[in-house]
């Protein structure tokens, strides 16, 4: 892991954002921030028409604005007939028909509670979705005395490609009901109970619904196995629970539980090759985090993290810990990571083979790994635009499409320039 970490910091100052030339005039600061007292985040930067061709270390590529006005989009699904649905953090789905976006959000939703990190989240079609119209979507759900005593949820619904959803439900709601005041006392300085949801959902081949449920700033809950905070569950199609998971019959475990001790898990693929689950993870001060997700294992948090608590506690251990699984990639400072996914398609040749991962911390993340699945490089792109990245998908047509996180959020599409 120290080989990657000293290539990673040689290669990334020469390559954040590549060489940028824009075909328009390029995105103009908005108004001054705010002095730093009343916020730690950058200026916002407004993001101009496009297109921006780039200069990476493997391709020359073209960035191109599909649809502007979304706010805070979390999400993407693709749909057979070409038409994409959009989640937005505020509790809100949106559909782009033929490069159009519908102004009319989809109609049908639950009650969603849209504060803080939380809201409408994550989104996936039912591996049958041609035959069955299944959609599915995590979201906030609020309590029924107190809202802010929310919990996640597994929604699924049937869309035909119209204006309603019909035959909404919830398939699964995370028990651990938490946020109303006054909150427990908490170690390390951590943050609302508002965010750190996690919220990925991915079917694997076999039909198994994987959900990424975060720690909710309760990092004390990640190594409980009576909680399902700070897990990564694993149930049916239909929310219940398959009897092959690994903590079925194990005393004090919750049944849908596939490994324990997460943080705030906001990327979740699998790989195209070997099969194997990944995900990304927020660490606290430093410590991002890119796993290896395998059946019943502990992933360490808030026992072992690379990265420091907020209140500058001394964290209790870094790695190597027995019992605990090591992260494939760590970053400190962090990089806030998004979404990730595997790159196999023919579009960017020099890319096969590579994760490409969404970042708060406004890169898109190439990383490249040896003949042994080991990271042996890494490349930063894109960070001239001042965008903060959500989400990264590799479309029906093998182009890469992303989402950037902002209250003028937009949809975005990478492909080869000319």
């Amino acid at each position: 892991m120290k080989r990657f970490m000293v290539l990673a910091m040689a290669v990334a100052p020469a390559t954040i954002g590549g060489t940028v030339s824009a075909q328009t005039s390029p995105p103009a600061l908005a108004a001054p921030a705010a002095p730093a007292a009343a916020s730690r985040r950058p200026p916002v930067v407004v993001l101009g028409d496009g297109p921006w061709d780039f200069t990476t270390e493997k391709a020359r590529i073209r960035l191109s604005v599909v649809t502007k006005g979304l706010d805070h989009p979390w999400s993407l699904a693709f749909i057979p007939d070409g038409s994409i649905l959009i989640t937005e953090r505020p509790g809100r789905l949106r559909v782009l028909r033929k490069g159009v976006l519908d102004p009319t959000p989809i109609a049908g939703l639950p009650d969603i509670l849209g504060e803080g990190l939380g809201g409408l989240m994550d989104i996936t079609l039912h591996p049958q979705f041609a035959k069955n119209h299944l959609i599915y979507m995590t979201y906030t759900k609020p309590g029924a005395e107190v809202r802010a005593q929310s919990t996640l949820a597994v929604m699924r619904a049937r869309w035909d490609g119209g204006s309603t959803l019909s035959d909404v439900r919830d398939i699964f709601v995370v028990p651990d009901w938490y946020g109303a005041l006054p909150l427990p006392k908490r170690c390390c300085g951590q943050g609302p109970a508002s965010g750190s949801y996690g919220s990925r959902i991915l079917f694997d081949r076999a039909g198994f619904l994987y959900v990424t449920s975060g720690d909710r700033n309760y990092g004390e809950k990640a190594q409980d196995p009576s909680t399902d905070i700070g897990k990564i569950l694993r149930l049916r199609d239909d929310g219940t629970v398959p009897r092959d998971n690994p903590f079925v019959r194990k005393a004090g475990y919750r049944p849908e539980i596939y490994t324990i001790g997460h943080r705030n898990p906001l990327g979740l693929t699998i790989h195209p090759v070997t099969r194997e689950l990944w995900s990304s993870e927020f660490g606290p001060r430093g410590g991002d985090e890119v796993n290896r997700i395998k059946a019943g294992k502990n992933y360490g948090w808030m026992d072992v993290t690379q990265g420091a608590h907020y209140n500058n506690e001394p964290v209790k251990a870094v790695k190597g810990v027995a019992g605990m699984e090591d992260p494939v990639l760590t970053w400190a400072p962090s990089i806030n990571p998004g979404n990730l996914t595997f790159y196999t398609g023919d579009k960017f040749p020099g890319w096969k083979g590579n994760m490409l991962m969404a970042t708060m911390s406004r890169p898109v993340v190439r990383v490249t790994f040896d003949a042994k699945g080991r990271p042996i490089g890494e490349e930063r792109m894109l960070a001239d635009l001042k965008q903060r990245f959500r989400d990264v998908r590799v479309g029906p047509d093998g182009m890469i499409y992303l989402l950037t996180d902002e209250t003028a959020g937009a949809l975005l599409k990478l492909e080869p320039a000319n």
